[in-house]
């Protein structure tokens, strides 16, 4: 599904120059779930934003279900987003406006699907989810737990191909960590393909592959299954 080669990417001031993503190459099969681990710094978030379409690397290649994306312009890169690509963010990222079930259904509405689809999706996914007791309820009203299973639910409505995850339980005591996890390891059986940072080894364990990064490199590759 994904693949980077001598991927690239530089960030500069008037004073200073950092390779965020230094020749970095790796791949991501269908299906599989990767877990990406290194020190502050090292590059995770950055690659996650290339992966994810949200910003262009400066050097490299990057396929995405064989086609090259690197230096797609913005408007290709936000229509292969919204159809491929569903975010995890360890902030949780609701709008704060919006009850859950709104926050739940905005995928939907950028994509331009009927009100009444849109409806019968929702609830499915809510339902799915547990927490469809909450549709009515403002991200306020939740607890970090329930938020989160809200940006899950919000980041399947579009039966994405794959699911970035950025520190999902960063935010989450273990009990809460451990419910989120389960969902993510759930969805991954039933096909979706899942890209996770983390600092948390506990939580690099739902996966079947860990990448550990330094410098902006991969340093070693660990297979879990």
């Amino acid at each position: 599904m994904i693949r980077f080669t001598n991927l690239e990417k530089i960030y500069r001031t008037d004073e200073v120059e950092t390779m965020a993503l230094n020749k970095l190459s790796f791949s991501v099969k269908d299906g599989e779930f990767v877990a990406v681990m290194g020190p502050s710094g090292c590059g995770k978030s950055t690659l996650l934003n290339i992966a994810g379409l949200l910003d262009d690397p400066d050097g490299g290649s990057f396929l995405f279900n064989g086609m090259e994306v690197a230096h797609f312009n913005e408007r290709k890169r936000a229509e292969l987003r919204k159809r491929n690509i569903g975010f995890v963010f360890q902030s949780f990222n609701l709008i704060d406006e919006l009850n859950v079930f709104e926050n739940v259904e905005l995928p939907l509405i950028y994509l331009d699907v009927k009100a009444s689809a849109r409806k019968k999706r929702v609830e499915e996914i809510l339902d799915k989810m547990q927490i469809m007791h909450r549709r009515n309820h403002f991200p306020q009203q939740l607890s970090g737990g329930q938020q989160q299973r809200v940006a899950v639910a919000r980041a399947v409505m579009n039966n994405p191909k794959l699911i970035l995850a950025d520190e999902p339980t960063g935010n989450l005591d273990s009990t809460n960590g451990n419910e989120v996890m389960q969902l993510l390891a759930d969805l991954n059986e039933q096909g979706t393909t899942i890209v996770m940072v983390t600092h948390s080894e506990h939580d690099a364990r739902y996966s079947h592959r860990i990448i550990r990064m330094l410098d902006g490199q991969t340093v070693t590759e660990n297979i879990l299954v």
